[in-house]
């Protein structure tokens, strides 16, 4: 009797039940990778605005050290090493505002440029190009 009941407990699975398995896990795919698929173009918006808020919080500490914002020739380069031409930074930090210049997500540069009394400061989307719609649109500093 004990050799019956180790048989049926050493006993696999059945064809149905591998199949029931099959559909509940193609189920989940279906629905579960869709998902997963549409994420990386959010994740890389949400990761240029993260980078445009960096960027803008280093510009503004430039600023209360140098008294203005660098001119649009010196550009965000401005942040990582000393400028010249004008205006001329006059507390320079020697360490520099932020170690590395990164591109955005898509691998565009940033686009900085200096205004009356402040800044426009822009990733020009998954396109590359002014403008767009979507994915396409540039993502401002100004709108986050």
């Amino acid at each position: 009797m004990q050799q019956l009941n180790e048989r049926q407990s050493a006993r696999g699975f059945t064809l149905i039940e591998i199949l029931v398995v099959v559909v509940i896990l193609g189920i989940l795919g279906a629905v579960v990778v869709p998902q997963i698929l549409g994420r990386p173009d959010t994740a890389r918006v949400q990761a240029a605005q993260s980078d445009i808020r960096s960027l803008a919080s280093a510009l503004d500490v430039y600023r209360l050290d140098n008294f203005q914002y660098p001119s649009s020739e010196q550009g965000l380069e401005a942040l990582v090493q000393r400028p010249n031409g004008f205006p001329e930074p006059k507390n320079y930090n020697p360490d520099g505002y932020i170690k590395k210049l990164q591109s955005d997500p898509w691998g565009s540069p940033y686009v900085y440029e200096r205004t009356d009394g402040g800044f426009r400061l822009f990733s020009l989307g998954a396109d590359g190009a002014e403008g767009g719609e979507g994915l396409n649109s540039d993502i401002r500093f100004a709108d986050i």
